[in-house]
């Protein structure tokens, strides 16, 4: 069971969230939502899963970031 769940993450759609504005002067809980995602500083670009609670992240901060 456990290496079907491993599979599954494996070949899930992955999506590049580069953040291009700093949170400063919005709100505290855009800034959780950034650093839940785990970006860090300014350019700064992580690869995620397609899923819709990250989806839901993005949507949440669009504003701030990029989406490849």
């Amino acid at each position: 069971m456990v290496k079907r769940a491993a599979k599954k993450s494996a070949d899930a759609k992955r999506v590049k969230v580069t953040l291009v504005k700093s949170t400063i002067g919005f709100g505290k809980k855009q800034a959780a939502v950034v650093e839940g995602l785990g970006l860090r500083w300014l350019n700064h670009t992580i690869e995620v899963a397609d899923t819709p609670s990250i989806r839901g992240m993005i949507h949440k901060i669009r504003h701030l970031v990029v989406i490849e």
